[in-house]
Formats: C-alpha cells, structure tokens, sequence
C-alpha cells in the first residue's frame, strides 16, 4: 500500500491550503483515514479522521476551519485547510486503516509552513 501526499507549502496566516493523498489500495477497503500532523518537538497529533461521510472526527484546535474528504473512486483524501494560524505549521501525514486491520499505513508527509 502507498500513500502519496501533495499539496503543502508555504502560506500567509488567514490563508488557505488543501492537501491531497493518494492511495493506492481500494478505499472502499478501508475502515477509516484521515490525516496526522507533526511539529518538532512535537508528538504526531490527529488533525481530521473519516469513516463516512457523516462519521469524522477533528482536533478541537481545527474543527470549524479544516475538512476531511475521501473519494473512494478517484482513491484519495483531501484535507481542506481554511483560516490556517502559524500554530498549524508542521509536517502533515496522511493514513489509512484498511477493514479488519489494526495496521495504520502512512504517506512520507507534506510540510506546511503558516507564516507572514
């Protein structure tokens, strides 16, 4: 299984980014994904995870200005990214969690920088 982020880079605060990964197994396979995120220093800290499109959950630090979206034809989840604060700045993952599995997989990550 590979997972394959894009999408990062460099923003002003207030702006927005949307991430985008790439999943080579069949998402309809999958129980959960979502995406992770990293600052240094930092413990690795969920950011946004989808089982359904009514079942996600979110950090309270981004609910209200981040969405997660998976499109299991096109095999990819979206991260949008809205109202972003230099506080979001880290390296974002990407994961999944296949059906009947315990094993999460990972993208390698995308870095965000939110900054003026």
């Amino acid at each position: 299984v590979q997972l394959v982020e894009s999408g990062g880079g460099l923003v002003q605060p207030g702006g927005s980014l949307k991430l985008s990964c790439a999943v080579s197994a069949k998402l309809s396979t999958v129980y959960a994904a979502g995406w992770y995120r990293q600052s240094p220093g930092q413990e690795r800290e969920l950011v946004a995870a989808i089982r359904t499109a009514s079942d996600q959950d979110y950090a309270d630090s981004v609910k209200g200005r981040f969405a997660v979206y998976r499109d299991n034809a096109k095999k990819t989840v979206d991260l949008e990214m809205n109202k972003l604060k230099p506080d979001d700045t880290a390296v974002y993952y990407c994961y999944i969690r296949p059906l009947g599995e315990e094993n999460y997989y990972w993208g390698r990550g995308t870095q965000v920088t939110v900054s003026s």
